[in-house]
């Protein structure tokens, strides 16, 4: 076991390599934000701007990381668009081995300890029933608002990379890479997509700097004017032969138009050649959400405490 400090790069394999050895057990225990790719984009994006009120602990077990928990302390947000939002409670990411799973408990007692005195948000994934029982205990409740049709829970769809259809572009569209387009293009199009948005070229080169992206991965569509109308990174994870889409966006005046689809398809084909056997992304579940309640996985289950 470690003690608390701030989260640091050289944590984020760690956190990582727990990710892949539950993937390979049970993928549908992996909590929000702590899949193989969540864990470098969320690191990469936001450290530069946030990381100084990042905390962590590890729980080490025979030499192997057993457990982890990020809480994200109260900090300021600026986006693109100017606005400023000042985040005045905490939430937490973490990730417990199955084998280990009792160290919930502890998990559970360092984050009311480190956000002590402090609005508190955890994501247990529904199917980690354990868990769930011990947040309860820990006087952590389901949040009733976020859990409804137009809440903002998020869902695990999978499927494997066996069959694939071909990606049909409408006329004057082209995939790009990341690799060929260049940063800026890159970032413009998170921006397009997300807007107002905290990215910026610095949060970028921090995910370009994180060892699991590829910019060959990093997939976008061109409109004919040269806007970049769809991206999304696609992090490999070797060891389970997994891809993992996080993030997928697509340009406000360019939706409806099946570009999405298109792009995903096609970097499902370049994933397959890089070995790449099955393939994940996380949406927004709620049915409220067109399309969001497609395919196999289990929920986040946001718990506040009472």
């Amino acid at each position: 076991m470690t003690d608390s400090a701030p989260l640091a790069a050289s944590d984020i394999p760690l956190m990582q390599g727990l990710a892949q050895r539950v993937t390979a057990l049970r993928p549908d225990l992996i909590g929000a934000g702590a899949s193989y790719g969540e864990l470098a984009w969320v690191y990469g994006k936001g450290h530069a701007d946030q990381g100084s009120t990042w905390r962590r602990r590890l729980w080490l077990s025979g030499g192997e990381l057993a457990a982890w928990a990020w809480a994200f302390l109260p900090h300021r947000v600026r986006r693109d668009d100017g606005s400023v939002t000042d985040v005045t409670g905490a939430s937490l990411s973490h990730q417990v081995h199955p084998d280990h799973a009792g160290l919930v408990d502890e998990v559970i007692d360092w984050y009311d300890t480190v956000a002590a005195a402090l609005e508190r948000t955890a994501l247990p994934t529904t199917a980690d029933e354990f868990g769930l029982t011990r947040w309860a205990a820990h006087g952590y409740l389901p949040d009733a608002q976020a859990l409804a049709d137009d809440g903002d829970w998020t869902q695990l769809n999978q499927r494997d990379l066996t069959d694939l259809e071909q990606p049909v572009l409408p006329p004057g569209f082209r995939f790009r890479t990341a690799e060929e387009a260049g940063p800026r293009a890159a970032v413009r199009a998170h921006l397009d997509a997300w807007s107002p948005s905290a990215y910026t070229a610095q949060s970028y080169e921090g995910v370009r700097r994180t060892a699991a992206y590829r910019a060959d991965l990093h997939v976008l569509v061109e409109a004919l004017d040269g806007t970049m109308a769809a991206s999304t990174i696609m992090w490999l994870d070797h060891m389970n032969q997994t891809v993992e889409f996080e993030p997928v966006g697509t340009h406000p005046a360019h939706r409806r138009l099946g570009l999405a689809h298109a792009m995903m398809l096609h970097g499902m084909h370049l994933a397959r050649a890089a070995g790449a056997t099955h393939a994940t992304v996380v949406c927004l579940g709620a049915p409220s959400h067109a399309g969001s309640t497609t395919g196999w996985g289990s929920a986040s289950c946001p718990a506040t405490p009472r």
